[in-house]
């Protein structure tokens, strides 16, 4: 058994809630009441923690991250920083030393700009589109696989956001994913509203417009909770993107159904092993149809996503065959590599 699929044996599908056409199944098990490390979010606001660009260059796909205190900070796979030369998710899950600088490996969401708008990024208190990240996720396996990277591929990335914001009318002068979500605001705070955890809760599966989309597992109820409005509102975009699909043919007292499937597809994947970035060692899912990783430190699985992929008959952005194919595009990235 692997640690994984140890790890989804120790918890419990609860009752879903439904909101519109998107379903939250919680994830229940024990867990400490307080992890051992920081959020990004905490890390930042006490002065903890500053995020800044590599140099004073700048590259693409590395930021500093600066730990000034005495406890690990996680920064959470597809949580997007904003400012500096332009706005970037992170690429995998994260778990910085106290004490030290990390470079982490993140992927630019804002492909029309590259001038420093401020010295530190700050966290957008969101995270990435969950179709975006079950795709970055694929390629960031492929990255570590081929050429020992936690990279993703900038030009899907870019063409990924573009694609959506077209479809969405959303407008930005940088081509922002920002805008996606200042743009549908009161529908996602309307989505967020309808969720919240419940008492014992680790994580979460969601099932969109009756499929899968993927789920995200921590190691302590309490980083679930804080955590739980990122995830809801990054399901919640593609929920708003999907409205007008034809629900996947599957019946709907079967959801329970569905998401056991799923777990046990997870936990029987196979998993390829790296050094992660900072501490602890990073698994990748190795399995046709789906994409994600765990961070693992001291054989303690601290947080586990993963994706279902496009299913049969969809496009690239888990759309049926009636709705808009996304346009691949390749863009020259503004900065230095």
């Amino acid at each position: 058994m692997s640690v994984v699929s140890e790890y989804l044996s120790a918890v419990t599908p609860g009752e879903p809630v439904t909101y519109r056409n998107l379903t939250l199944f919680p994830l229940l098990g024990d867990g400490p009441a307080e992890p051992d490390y920081l959020l990004l979010d905490a890390a930042l606001a006490a002065g903890q923690a500053r995020v800044t660009e590599v140099s004073d260059a700048g590259s693409v796909p590395e930021l500093a991250f600066d730990n000034h205190g005495d406890r690990s900070v996680l920064l959470l796979d597809g949580e997007e920083l904003v400012g500096a030369k332009q706005n970037r998710i992170l690429n995998l899950s994260v778990l910085a030393p106290p004490g030290k600088r990390t470079v982490i490996p993140v992927s630019c969401v804002e492909a029309g700009r590259w001038q420093a708008l401020s010295a530190e990024l700050t966290s957008a208190r969101r995270a990435h589109f969950a179709g975006g990240r079950a795709r970055k996720a694929a390629q960031v396996s492929a990255s570590l696989h081929s050429q020992g990277s936690p990279r993703g591929d900038q030009s899907a990335v870019w063409a990924d956001i573009e694609s959506k914001a077209g479809r969405m009318g959303a407008k930005s002068a940088t081509s922002a994913a920002a805008a996606l979500y200042e743009t549908h605001r009161g529908s996602l705070d309307d989505y967020l509203g309808a969720f919240s955890a419940v008492p014992a809760q680790r994580g979460a599966v969601f099932v969109l417009n009756g499929r899968v989309l993927g789920l995200d597992l921590f190691d302590s109820p309490a980083t679930l909770d804080v955590l739980l409005p990122k995830l809801v509102e990054s399901c919640a975009l593609d929920a708003l993107d999907t409205l007008g699909d034809e629900p996947a043919e599957t019946p709907e007292q079967d959801g329970p159904g569905i998401v056991q499937r799923f777990l046990a597809s997870v936990g029987a994947a196979d998993l390829q092993r790296f050094q992660a970035i900072g501490e602890g060692q990073d698994l990748r899912i190795s399995r046709p149809g789906l994409s994600g990783g765990a961070l693992v430190k001291d054989g303690r699985v601290i947080h586990l996503c993963a994706f279902e992929t496009a299913a049969p008959g969809a496009d690239d952005e888990g759309h049926r065959p009636r709705g808009s194919r996304i346009v691949r595009v390749t863009r020259r990235a503004r900065g230095p590599r």
